[in-house]
């Protein structure tokens, strides 16, 4: 069966009901995320950081710079989630920003060490939480009302989703 380059790891499937239970792995995997990413990307040659997982697709280099970029602003969503009460958060041109000469250009370790010390942070954000506040919400303008652990699975699944395209230009998939 062919591989879907476009998700190579599955949709993201959210189960309100199961949540709870899939919290644990989620943090994990967010903890994770950019070590496993780092591994793979320094292993890359130039002509594969610039190749795109797809046709039509980012190159290797706008990948890791994007899970950056989308990291940093899930991060920031989070702690808007935590502050206030149902806050609406500002969507972005994720094309727009993967287009921008440093995520181009730029070396990827500006964004490999960005998305490490990120992580350490978030992920001691997250773990350091009680279990009601996995409840608090966000409005995002497309997708209405996400709870925090929605948000919590969807970016574990975000980073294996990015990991999955640097596997495909790596020739590992």
């Amino acid at each position: 069966m062919p591989i879907d380059l476009q998700y190579p790891t599955g949709r993201f499937v959210y189960d309100a009901a199961t949540a709870p239970q899939q919290r644990a792995p989620a943090l994990a995997a967010i903890a994770q995320c950019p070590g496993e990413v780092r591994a793979l990307a320094v292993t890359l040659t130039e002509a594969q950081l610039g190749t795109p997982y797809r046709q039509g697709g980012w190159s290797a280099r706008q990948v890791i710079h994007h899970l950056a970029d989308s990291h940093l602003n899930a991060y920031v969503r989070t702690r808007w989630l935590l502050t206030e009460d149902g806050p609406t958060l500002k969507a972005y041109d994720e094309k727009g920003w993967a287009d921008l000469p440093d995520a181009t250009g730029a070396p990827i370790d500006l964004s490999l060490d960005l998305l490490a010390s990120l992580h350490r942070r978030w992920h001691l954000l997250l773990t350091g939480l009680p279990p009601d506040a996995f409840a608090r919400t966000i409005v995002h303008p497309e997708h209405g009302v996400l709870p925090l652990e929605r948000l919590v699975q969807m970016y574990a699944w975000h980073g294996r989703h990015h990991l999955g395209h640097l596997q495909i230009v790596a020739g590992a998939l």
